[in-house]
């Protein structure tokens, strides 16, 4: 009886205090403090934590300090961004985001002692170190955390599991040195404790170490999920996209996240799905037409694949769909162009077909629109220039055909690219009626007719323009094309067109680039002509016919390229008049390659000291290369003087500089090689093959940490190559062509143990290498250079790829002794000749370990012994070259071995078995011995002292006996072993057969 009066007594107080709660919140006047709401140890708590937090600079437009207004006199609840209690004034919120904050989070702070407060946001600060378990054991009421772009880093403490009442928790973009991370044990405490938690924001962090099914234990009243660039690998579980109320999932950027879409019961409240730059396969389910409330869609960059299904007529409040690079094949979806709210549509870069729609009006917000690198074809219907919201077009890289529909009513639109499809005909001239453009892109199509300069003077807002590769299109040039100003124009390209003549229209504009190479410009370029381009940077003129450049066009040019014409003479003599001036000194590269150039190389080229590339290759230029070159390579990366007359010795003034690239290659430069070269700590590539140099073996490069190419072939280096070399040198070498030269001793076992990227799988090297000049514009060295060697019984030309192959040649030489065992650990050589020298002993088995080789040539030297069979494990061996040793035993079979052909093995007496017509069971074949003198008896003679056996033996094998002498040269003791076994067996063979002749 005692409980029951108690627990009325207490539901009696409850009920009071309700009453009175209620009261209070419903009269204005009954929560207005009398003084300070501000509890006062709380008050003492944000103060102490504003002394222990220092400011720093602002991050963003919007920062300021908010702990400025921070102050004893002021009530605390208003503090900017501090919030409270309107009943008991207990702190609730801190909201301290953006607001210069750095350093550490203090782990003794007053601050954990706010027991009350329920949120906590100190995104876009800059605190940093770890996160201290503090802040999550005394914060037991918080439901809302973000610590979001911060440089936070290390382990998320356990203690996270513990914030039950969690709603929201955003911890994305905090990267410190070593970012935050999740271990699998922390992140499953965390998705099994908080049954409250509806978003979770965890872009950046790294979870590499979390096991995926983890996420199987995520609370069903997850509304938003965001898990991008977190490192992320292995199969997604399907079901998390069922979770009943979920709005928002982003797991992208997880290169090595894989899965599969569910084909039923996705969330139907799903607003946001971005599984873009993940691994996902499969297909899209029909499904996915009632997700009616879907927003955005990104599956970009998957391994998805099949047709997409035509299901999108339903999804009205669609405005972001991008399918790039998911290997969908099959028929444009009709329902995509319906979407009323669509304002963002890539399906770039897949296999789609078909033809676009020939009318469509649903569009009206359409921004942007990709549709580049498909199999689309039709013609390209004019509605796509007329949608009213239309900014950007890329039909590029598809089989469109057809002409360009005249244009009704021009749209905004300010980007187009057709580029790369089959259209022909004239531009329509309603084209240079969309005035807001500022991107054309019209190149490698069909079009034709005479583009003029009056067509563009509505194109006020151009930018870049690029009309190449059609062959069909030129240009009109008049004195009246001064008239029009372009003033925002910077790029155009008229290459590989029909120009006839240098354009003047465009010298009024502000233009930086212009590309008019492969084109039928002929004769010279008039000092008229080359006025006012005065912010010209770029001109390419290449693969023309141009004869003489009366000036450069310009002053401020930065790349010149003149390189496929037909200039003569000295080398800027020819190109410029004696009265005017010199080429600007900031040219940046110079590209004079294949004319007809004469002379010398004039020493003003020393004064450019911008210069990075330097291209005078293919000329008739001679004389001596000037000392002060050496000096040069301060700035320059690339120097090309190949194939001209240049002789006498090559600079040694190189400094340590940027030079990467130095070719000299295929002229008649003598003397020792320059010693200054060990100082070009950048070089990647040196040529200097078929040249008259008389030195050892330059053992001196070995220190040059980049060099990946070296090629000597072809001149006088003599000597051994030395064996002691330090492990580090020649770690980058890749090719290296030693050949048609005097070397000799043993092949250098310590050389080939140093040859690191000659022993890296082939798939780890990069493929490329790109440089960038201190202007920010990138060089692809590979777009102008190359180099020969020789594999395969060929001289092959490596354009762009010779940085990814790997070739030796050392072969024409006097090396002797035995093939290393080392050379074997050289798996990702691919072309290996050391035939023509004087080398002994066996083939060494370890060659079969070279697994990425293509041809191997050891031919013309003293090898003995069998062919391992070690060597049909190269499967990849396309020319192989045996021949002229002294290999003996069968031929190994299997493989690439069952390929090759008899000239593979010529030579070698002892082999046998396929594909020689030696069987391994014929007796050895013996040296041949010469016929018999005539004087000893003539031929005819000896053939009838054999002929007269027969008295014994019989004429018939007599007369046998001599043909067999006289047609095959057999020597005079294999005819007395025939007689003498004749002599032994035919009686007996006479007398077992007599009876049968009678």
């Amino acid at each position: 009886m005692g409980k029951v009066i108690r627990m009325l007594y207490h539901c009696l107080l409850l009920a009071l205090f309700h009453f009175q709660v209620h009261c209070s919140l419903s009269s204005p006047s009954s929560f207005l403090p009398s003084a300070h709401l501000c509890l006062p140890e709380q008050r003492a708590a944000l103060l102490e934590f504003k002394n222990t937090i220092s400011l720093g600079d602002c991050q963003t437009f919007s920062s300021y300090p908010k702990i400025n207004s921070w102050n004893e006199s002021t009530d605390c609840c208003s503090w900017d961004g501090v919030s409270c209690h309107k009943v008991t004034g207990h702190v609730i919120g801190i909201d301290l985001s953006e607001s210069c904050l750095n350093g550490t989070l203090p782990a003794n702070s007053n601050l954990f002692h706010l027991q009350e407060l329920q949120r906590l946001n100190l995104a876009y600060n800059d605190f940093n170190g770890s996160i201290s378990s503090k802040l999550f054991n005394q914060f037991v009421s918080l439901a809302h955390l973000n610590l979001s772009f911060n440089s936070f880093s290390d382990l998320i403490p356990y203690e996270i599991s513990l914030l039950s009442k969690l709603v929201s928790l955003d911890l994305s973009w905090s990267g410190g040195d070593h970012n935050l991370r999740f271990d699998n044990q922390g992140f499953e405490m965390l998705a099994r404790n908080l049954i409250e938690l509806r978003n979770l924001i965890l872009d950046s962090v790294d979870m590499s170490d979390v096991a995926i099914p983890s996420f199987l234990n995520l609370t069903s009243s997850l509304e938003r999920l965001s898990v991008k660039e977190c490192q992320l690998h292995g199969e997604f579980p399907i079901e998390v996209f069922r979770l009943p109320y979920l709005q928002h999932i982003d797991l992208s950027n997880n290169y090595n996240l894989t899965g599969y879409l569910p084909k039923s019961n996705l969330s139907n409240a799903l607003q946001l799905l971005d599984l873009s730059s993940c691994r996902f396969k499969g297909s899209i389910p029909a499904s996915f037409g009632n997700l009616t409330q879907l927003i955005f869609l990104d599956f970009s960059q998957n391994d998805f694949g099949g047709q997409i299904p035509d299901v999108f007529g339903n999804l009205n409040k669609l405005t972001f769909l991008s399918f790039d690079s998911c290997n969908f094949s099959g028929q444009l979806p009709a329902s995509m162009f319906n979407l009323t709210q669509l304002t963002y549509l890539d399906l770039s870069f897949n296999r789609l077909e078909g033809s676009l729609p020939n009318h469509v009006s649903e569009l009206q917000l359409l921004e942007v629109f990709w549709l580049s690198s498909n199999l689309v074809s039709g013609g390209v219907p004019s509605w796509l220039f007329t949608l009213p919201s239309l900014q950007t077009l890329d039909l590029s890289y598809n089989k469109l055909t057809g002409q360009i529909d005249q244009i009704r009513k021009p749209n905004s639109v300010q980007y187009i690219d057709l580029s790369s499809n089959d259209i022909h005909g004239p531009i329509p001239s309603s084209f240079f009626d969309l005035v807001n453009l500022e991107r054309l892109y019209l190149s490698s199509n069909n079009l034709s007719g005479v583009v003029k300069s009056n067509m563009f003077s509505k194109l006020k807002n151009l930018f870049s323009l690029d009309l190449s590769n059609n062959g069909l299109l030129s240009l009109s040039a008049s004195e009246n094309d001064v008239n029009y100003s372009f003033p925002k124009l910077a790029s155009v390209s008229f290459s590989s067109c029909n120009i006839r003549q240098f354009p003047s229209f465009f010298r009024t504009s502000n233009l930086v680039d212009l590309d008019l190479s492969n084109n039928k410009i002929h004769g010279g370029i008039s000092k008229w002509e080359a006025e006012g381009w005065d912010n010209l940077n770029s001109l390419n003129l290449s693969y023309n016919f141009l004869t003489t450049l009366e000036q450069f066009p310009g002053k401020n040019l930065d790349v010149l390229d003149l390189r496929s014409n037909l200039l003569q003479g000295p080398i800027l003599s020819t190109c410029l008049n004696n009265q005017s001036p010199n080429p600007p000194q900031s040219l940046i590269a110079f590209y004079v390659s294949k004319n007809k150039l004469t002379g010398n190389i004039p020493l003003l080229i020393c004064n450019w000291s911008s210069l990075l590339i330097l291209e005078l290759s293919r000329n008739n230029l001679s004389g001596t290369i000037p000392e002060c070159f050496g000096n040069l390579s301060s700035s320059l990366m690339v120097m090309n003087l190949e194939m001209n007359n240049f002789h006498g010795k090559m600079p040694d003034s190189f400094r340590d500089n940027n030079l990467e690239i130095l070719l000299l290659n295929d002229n008649k430069l003598e003397g020792l090689l320059s010693r200054s070269l060990a100082n070009c700590s950048s070089l990647n590539l040196l040529n200097l093959r078929d040249n008259k140099f008389t030195d050892t073996f330059p053992h001196w490069l070995a220190s040059l940490p980049n060099l990946q190419v070296l090629l000597l072939r072809n001149n006088r280096l003599h000597g051994p190559m030395p064996n002691s070399i330090a492990s580090s040198n020649f770690s980058a070498l890749q090719i290296i062509d030693l050949s048609h030269n005097e070397l000799n001793g043993p092949l250098p076992t310590k050389f080939f143990q140093n040859l690191r990227a000659m022993k890296d799988i082939p798939e780890e090297r990069p493929s490329e290498f790109m440089r960038w000049n201190r202007r920010g514009i990138p060089l692809s060295f590979y777009d102008y250079f190359s180099v020969n060697v020789t594999t395969k019984r060929l001289e092959i030309e490596l354009v762009k790829t010779f940085a990814i192959y790997t070739f030796m040649d050392f072969s024409n030489n006097l090396f002797c002794g035995q093939i290393p065992e080392e050379l074997g650990e050289l798996i990702s050589l691919q072309g290996l000749n050391l035939s023509h020298n004087n080398l002994t002993g066996p083939i060494s088995p370890s060659i079969g370990n070279m697994i990425a080789l293509e041809s191997l040539d050891l031919s013309s030297n003293k090898l003995g012994g069998r062919i391992p069979s070690q060597l049909t494990n190269l499967t990849f061996l396309e020319v192989l070259n045996l021949s002229q040793n002294d290999l003996v035993g069968p031929i190994p079979h299997g493989k690439q071995f069952d390929t090759f052909e008899n000239d593979s093995y010529s030579g070698n007496l002892g082999l046998c078995g396929l594909p020689l017509s030696k069987q391994c069971g014929d007796p050895e074949p013996k040296p041949p011995v010469p016929m018999v003198k005539e004087d000893e008896g003539s031929e005819i003679a000896f053939f009838w002292k054999v002929v007269m056996m027969g008295y014994g033996c019989g004429v018939v094998l007599g007369l046998s006996m001599g043909y067999i002498v006289f047609t095959t040269g057999r020597p005079w003791w294999f005819i007395r072993m025939v007689e003498r076994d004749w002599q032994k067996n035919v009686p007996k063979w006479i007398r077992r057969n007599r009876g049968r002749r009678n």
